[in-house]
């Protein structure tokens, strides 16, 4: 009776879950947080206790599903539901000035803010024009901008467009479709990979093109890996 209802558990959280839609960990508010926590109780005692009713049981998984889907949808057009929600930003640090009192509603202390500061490679509160933290307990940081690293773009400098690398195969099986869309034939694969005296495409645990036509290939077994210029 155990298994059974495990498997029940199982593929009804599955089902639940993918209802729920994707989201980063990390950025997940403490509501969501609790919200799942709750669901997964509710499958562990589905699971477990025999003397629960299934259909009910599995009635309140449904129901901590559906009110948060629900409540998504409505924060996407209804601002003051968003703010109840998912809470709003909060700044801490304003001009390199510290909001003790922003700090305060947040239960959080200088050492925690300096804590997360470190964590974001900042080490100097003199150097932040703005700090806010998340909706998600993330510390999002803005640098004066005599301290901001500089860009090509500050420089003028013109640069190259660097999209999405292709996987052409991925352990060691060839991905036909990606290298069509690239136009581009298994014979010239074959003969980029021979260019490292590579003959089976099965030795080959990844091979990844970028826009800029360097061919990464790492092999099985830990072994060396290789960029190929298929420009020559």
């Amino acid at each position: 009776m155990v298994i059974i209802r495990s498997f029940i558990s199982f593929f009804s959280l599955l089902i639940l879950v993918r209802l729920m839609g994707k989201q980063q960990m990390a950025q997940l508010t403490f509501f969501d947080y609790v919200v799942g926590i709750t669901i997964g109780s509710i499958a562990s005692t589905l699971s477990v206790q025999v003397n629960q009713n299934t259909t009910a049981t599995l009635a309140g998984m449904g129901v901590w599903t559906i009110l948060p889907i629900l409540l998504a949808v409505l924060s996407v057009h209804n601002v003051w539901v968003r703010k109840v929600v998912e809470g709003e930003a909060t700044v801490v640090i304003e001009n390199s000035n510290i909001l003790e009192k922003n700090l305060k509603k947040l239960h959080l202390s200088i050492d925690d803010l300096i804590s997360q500061l470190r964590n974001q490679g900042v080490f100097s509160i003199a150097d932040v024009e703005f700090a806010l933290f998340e909706a998600n307990g993330k510390l999002s940081i803005l640098k004066k901008s005599q301290k901001q690293p500089v860009t090509p773009g500050d420089l003028n400098i013109q640069t190259q467009y660097e999209g999405l690398p292709t996987v052409l195969i991925s352990d060691g099986v060839l991905l036909t479709d990606a290298l069509y869309s690239l136009k581009l034939s298994n014979a010239w694969l074959q003969h980029q990979l021979g260019k490292q005296n590579i003959i089976n495409i099965s030795e080959v645990s990844i091979a990844q093109l970028d826009t800029k036509g360097n061919l990464y290939v790492d092999l099985m077994g830990d072994k060396q890996s290789y960029v190929i210029s298929t420009q020559n």
